[in-house]
């Protein structure tokens, strides 16, 4: 905004989203102080995406009448910092993963075995169907524990083109759905191979994809995007080239009570979900050195696989 547009106006109606710090800005010139403030500012210029911004706000020396506001970009420390929160709680959740997997898993081979001598014994057909039930029970919870481990091989890597890996999801999730389904691709075909273990990828790719899947209505829509990246940090390490691999859909969102923990195994917000795909997903990027971040609201929520390109040291953030 010009010198001209915006002399003689106030503070809010220049920054509308500078209204919260009009309270600091007088206590700014009242005290001779400096007061600091996280704010989000929509940019309109960027179709209304919030930026936030650390809000530095200081008296000019000498006079404590005028105050000098600075906006310093924000995005990245937070970005920073949700990462590494993500990070602690994928390590978290794979020893919960673990511990929880043994402890389910020891004793179901015992109880497998005692219903199988059992149902020797059983004189009648409808007294062995019984002991049928145990025993298929018992093998749900035997597949669900190898679930809870998940694969525990190292990726077996080899050059791979992340869209016919997208293809093989997007054709598996439309012939999981009985309904209609509005499936959109916005791909980048200029992005390089990827090398990767297309079988570990393809299914942390397809529990983001069904999660979609569930979330949305019987008109709703997932898109599939991917998108190059340079010079982007994942955690605590700054890679010169990123492959962002984007499921997003136009479902209710994320719960908010979920929201911090929604990585974390047996955490769903459906009475039918198991809560491991994410836990899954998240650890299966996490042995190729990605992250999934993910941006919800009602209408829009975006699950973002970032995988880095290529062996090159990356330089530390």
């Amino acid at each position: 905004m010009s010198a001209r547009a915006s002399l003689g106006r106030t503070l809010h109606t220049v920054v509308p989203s500078l209204r919260s710090v009009e309270d600091l800005l007088h206590r700014a010139a009242a005290e001779g102080e400096t007061f600091g403030q996280l704010v989000s500012i929509t940019a309109a210029h960027k179709s209304e995406a919030e930026i936030e911004v650390a809000c530095y706000l200081s008296p000019l020396r000498g006079n404590v009448r005028r105050v000098v506001i600075e906006l310093a970009d924000a995005t990245q420390w937070r970005q920073i910092d949700r990462e590494h929160a993500l990070i602690s709680q994928r390590d978290a959740s794979r020893r919960m993963i673990l511990q929880l997997a043994h402890e389910i898993r020891n004793p179901l081979g015992g109880l497998r075995g005692a219903a199988q001598l059992l149902e020797r014994e059983l004189p009648t057909p409808e007294l062995r169907e019984f002991t049928r039930i145990i025993i298929g029970e018992a093998d749900r919870l035997a597949a669900l524990t190898d679930s809870l481990l998940g694969p525990v091989r190292r990726p077996k890597r080899q050059d791979v083109n992340v869209h016919e890996v997208l293809e093989r999801v997007v054709t598996l999730i439309a012939s999981e759905r009985q309904t209609a389904l509005h499936l959109f691709r916005d791909y980048d075909p200029s992005l390089p191979t990827l090398s990767a273990d297309p079988d570990q990828l393809s299914q942390a790719l397809l529990n983001i994809a069904r999660n979609a899947l569930q979330s949305i209505g019987p008109e709703g829509e997932v898109l599939f995007r991917t998108r190059a990246l340079t010079n982007f940090p994942i955690g605590a390490v700054r890679h010169k080239l990123v492959l962002s691999i984007e499921v997003e859909d136009d479902g209710p969102g994320v719960p908010a009570e979920l929201a911090e923990s929604i990585f974390y195994p047996l955490v769903t917000g459906r009475s039918d979900g198991t809560g491991l795909g994410l836990a899954i997903s998240q650890d299966l990027v996490s042995r190729h050195g990605g992250l999934i971040e993910y941006q919800s609201r009602p209408g829009k929520t975006t699950f973002m696989v970032r995988l880095p390109v290529g062996a090159s040291a990356p330089e530390a953030v």
